[in-house]
Formats: structure tokens, sequence, C-alpha cells
């Protein structure tokens, strides 16, 4: 899922980033509110983090002008304030949640997770295929029902293949989804990533697996159902 964080704070804005990335969100940052309108209108994400207090246009006027646009996507505002009527202003204009400066980001990610499942009931916070199970909340990767170990990098890229199985993802797109900056045509990074990947989930051609396209990139392969068998009278 893509997630838009408008915060001018530098130190929370990289928190945020640096958490919502680990849980294998893709984030945008933004310090202003006119560009985080801009983007908000000209971008899908699945949601916003929005800081009320922002240089520009006040984070409530964003979310005011999004929601007269029509724009529906999920709002999380963050705000340092107590005041108990910029709250309801906020949620009366359509914000999804409200969070108080200051906060954990663990909460800060479960908010994010539960306001999306409430725009779309079918969105999990686990991922699956076969034998691979994947929980997007505590990070825990099982084989065959066996935890493995992973890095905040590898779950990252891992995450980012299984949400759109059979796409195949560049390995300049993997680099900016994952490590978020443009990839360098004289680096193996993406590669080595996917072997570790790969020794630590001890693929089998018959299970699920990240496939190379040669000359191209990278795709994650579903396992398939099992058959059931012929039938018989």
């Amino acid at each position: 899922m893509r997630i838009l964080v408008v915060e001018d704070e530098r130190k929370i804005a990289d928190l945020v980033r640096k958490a919502l990335e680990a849980t294998g969100f893709v984030v945008e940052t933004c310090d202003n509110g006119d560009d985080a309108l801009v983007w908000a209108q000209r971008s899908a994400f699945d949601a916003v983090v929005l800081d009320i207090m922002v240089p520009g246009r006040d984070g409530l006027s964003v979310l005011r002008q999004l929601r007269a646009s029509g724009n529906a996507t999920p709002v999380l505002l963050l705000t340092a304030r107590s005041s108990l009527d910029e709250r309801i202003e906020g949620l009366n204009l359509g914000a999804d949640d409200y969070l108080p400066k200051p906060f954990y980001t663990e909460e800060l990610v479960a908010r994010i997770n539960a306001i999306v499942r409430r725009r779309d009931p079918g969105h999990s916070s686990r991922l699956e295929s076969g034998s691979l199970s994947v929980d997007l909340l505590t990070r825990q990767v099982l084989v065959h029902g066996q935890p493995v170990e992973l890095t905040a990098r590898e779950f990252a890229l891992l995450t980012c293949l299984m949400r759109s199985p059979n796409r195949v993802f560049t390995r300049p797109q993997l680099c900016e989804r994952v490590w978020n900056y443009h990839h360098d045509p004289g680096t193996n990074l993406v590669d080595v990533y996917i072997q570790r990947i790969r020794r630590k989930l001890g693929e089998d051609p018959l299970r699920a697996r990240i496939e190379t396209i040669r000359g191209v990139g990278y795709r994650f392969v579903p396992e398939p159902a099992p058959s059931s068998g012929p039938l018989t009278p």
C-alpha cells in the first residue's frame, strides 16, 4: 500500500516513514499543505497521514478540499494541539481517525491498517500463498508453520512482490519502493536481497517462488492450488 505522510517536522516524518516501511508500506513524504493537496489529488494513495499544523495550506484545509473534490482516501490527522473543537472539526470534515502528539509509531501503524480495513473490508493484514504466510502487523513470516527471520528490507521486498502476484517489477521500481531511491545501474543490491530471501524461504519449484525475468526484473509466482485428482464415478 502507498501512504502519503504530510509532516514538516523532519524527525517525526522520518520516524513515521521508517515505521511504515518496516511494515511493508510504500511511503511518500511531504512537508507542506500545498504540495500535499497536489500529490493526493494526482496520485493514488491508500491512506494519508496528515499533520494539521503544516506550512502553506493547513491540514484541515487540505482535508476539506480533498473531500469537496470527492477524494475518499482515508486520512489520519496528527496534531500537537489538545483542542476538542479542532478534533471535532477534523472528524466532521471527513477525517477517518485522529492521533495526538506525541504518539507511538506502533499505534500509528495499527490505526492506518484499521482505517484502510474500514474503507476496504477486503483488505487483510495477512498475505498467504500455500505454505507461505506473512503477517503485515507482527511482521512474522512462516513457511510450513515454521518462523523465518527476515530483515526489515527483506520483509519489505518480499511483501512488495507478494502484494502484486505475477506482476513483473523492474529493478528500478523495486529500488524506489523498498529503498526509496533511484536505481543505480551499477549495483546488484536488488539481486543480492532476492537471493537472501530465496535462501531463507527455501524455495522449491513446486511452491510459491520469486521468479527471475531475464533482463527485466522479478515477480512473485503464487503457489498453485492443490489438484483434487481425477474424478471417479
